[in-house]
């Protein structure tokens, strides 16, 4: 059914193509800003789930009290 459909597009093989293409330059932009990115922060954000809340607690406990 849907093959009719894509039979009946006058050049329907660009598609993959282009589709190949804009993956393959998103993925080229996302590595290069991966690199490029500050290292303290990528080690910042890594830590993150390690660190401890208390200071997370003390916030709320405080906001509680008021």
């Amino acid at each position: 059914m849907f093959s009719n459909y894509l039979t009946s597009i006058k050049d329907v093989e660009i598609f993959p193509v282009i589709s190949l293409i804009i993956f393959f330059a998103v993925f080229v932009f996302v590595l290069i800003k991966v690199i490029r990115m500050d290292k303290t922060y990528i080690n910042k954000m890594g830590n993150l789930p390690l660190d401890n809340d208390d200071e997370l607690k003390n916030k709320t406990e405080n906001k509680n009290e008021d």
